[in-house]
């Protein structure tokens, strides 16, 4: 069975394919990627060579493209990571993400939608039981205050131009499961962290920047709380919900790692310290630096994650303590070759 992988190349994706290959035996994956900034072929060096991979450069945008891919290939399913992510780009120009969150989405659904129905509620013989899964975010349920947490139920309250085009797109997504009765399932999570992460994201930064004994930026006071999901405890979800999930479902997937910016700061620096010490003994710490806030800044994200686990048996195997040691050390790797 082909299944078709849309930003397989950018963070999630990349840790994705490479474990649900090893997963599934059966399964062939074709990714489709832009190759934006955000997206990397060297992510994928451990699977360029497997005969059940193929990578395909390209835009989800382009319709014809994307009507081509699924008639050579009668994929059986879709997996769509593809999307702009970096709010502080969305801010600056949030035109691209409107075009790939918003069209991009709609573009991957519609021409699966017809590929695989007949009308609505009809399979095509043999697509019964194709699936698309949409992997957002949660950004999308705007912000939290100190307590409380993000249900599947929480309504939407997208306060960036990124998040916005990411609840556009869960929109559609859930429209086409009531209209046409495709079957569609969508998972928000909360952030990743791990390796492959873009070196512009929060703790590649912490960890790039102190290296380089550059000052360490940290928005505004640092207390803006976000819950942590170790990037492979995310894919071991994902693969749950396509294989598993109820059609027309939404799935949180959270770590109950809350950390403000401040504390993932200071914990990588303490980590820092002791695998790779400055000679002058000082603590990475004092290249801490707090800089202007960025405009809308939400305060708090936090997921309830009890409905997969109790639905669908997922649970995070790393806490934070284990997972961002074996993320330092792998960016330790990275940055020091």
């Amino acid at each position: 069975m082909n299944i078709l992988v849309t930003g397989g190349a950018g963070f999630i994706g990349s840790n994705f394919i490479p474990y649900f290959l090893t997963t599934h035996k059966n399964i062939s994956i074709i990714n489709l990627d832009k190759l934006t900034y955000a997206g990397k072929l060297s992510n994928l060096e451990e699977v360029e060579n497997n005969k059940r991979y193929t990578f395909i450069e390209g835009d989800i945008c382009n319709i014809e493209l994307i009507e081509s891919l699924f008639y050579k290939y009668k994929f059986k399913g879709v997996i769509h990571f593809a999307a702009e992510s970096h709010v502080d780009n969305s801010i600056k120009n949030p035109d691209a993400f409107i075009k790939t969150n918003i069209f991009g989405t709609f573009n991957l659904l519609n021409v699966a939608k017809n590929f695989w129905m007949d009308a609505p509620k009809q399979f095509k013989t043999g697509f019964e039981n194709s699936k698309f899964h949409h992997i957002s975010t949660d950004e999308v349920y705007g912000s939290l205050g100190e307590t409380d947490l993000f249900t599947e139920t929480t309504p939407y309250a997208p306060n960036s131009p990124y998040s916005a085009s990411k609840a556009s797109s869960d929109f559609i997504v859930r429209s086409y499961f009531h209209t046409y009765g495709m079957n569609v399932v969508t998972t928000n999570c909360s952030n990743n962290y791990g390796p492959k992460q873009h070196d512009e994201k929060l703790i590649p930064t912490i960890i790039r920047k102190a290296l380089g004994g550059e000052p360490i930026p940290i928005y505004g006071d640092g207390k803006n709380i976000r819950d942590w999901l170790y990037v492979l405890d995310h894919c071991k979800g994902i693969d749950l919900a396509f294989q598993k999930g109820k059609p027309g479902e939404t799935y949180n997937i959270g770590g109950k790692n809350e950390r403000n910016n401040l504390e993932i700061a200071d914990t990588i620096c303490r980590i820092l310290d002791q695998e790779t010490p400055k000679k002058n003994k000082s603590s990475y710490k004092e290249l801490i630096t707090f800089v202007k806030d960025r405009p809308g800044h939400d305060f708090r994200y936090a997921i309830d994650a009890s409905k997969i686990a109790s639905e669908l048996n997922w649970k995070a195997e790393e806490n934070f303590e284990t997972g961002i040691k074996k993320t330092v050390n792998w960016y330790l790797n990275k940055f020091k070759n």
